[in-house]
């Protein structure tokens, strides 16, 4: 079951895009979605468009996000 985040807890989108163009540069990142999964991986995320790919050579996988899914972003 996914709990639902009061808007106060949200993560700013400007620090979240900030997190993105810096992950960006690294080889791996895991990337926190709101409902619940964790991805790990590579990303691309083009800023303006507020969308990005998350790619995971190991387990041959990929998938688009857009930056409302997101919940955070590690190094």
């Amino acid at each position: 079951m996914v709990r639902p985040v009061p808007e106060s807890e949200l993560p700013d989108l400007k620090e979240l895009s900030a997190r993105l163009k810096e992950g960006m540069t690294k080889y791996s990142v895991r990337l926190r979605f709101r409902d619940g999964r964790e991805e790990n991986g590579a990303i691309t995320f083009v800023e303006r468009l507020g969308r990005g790919r998350i790619i995971d050579i190991d387990r041959e996988f990929s998938m688009d996000f857009s930056i409302a899914e997101l919940d955070g972003i590690d190094y």
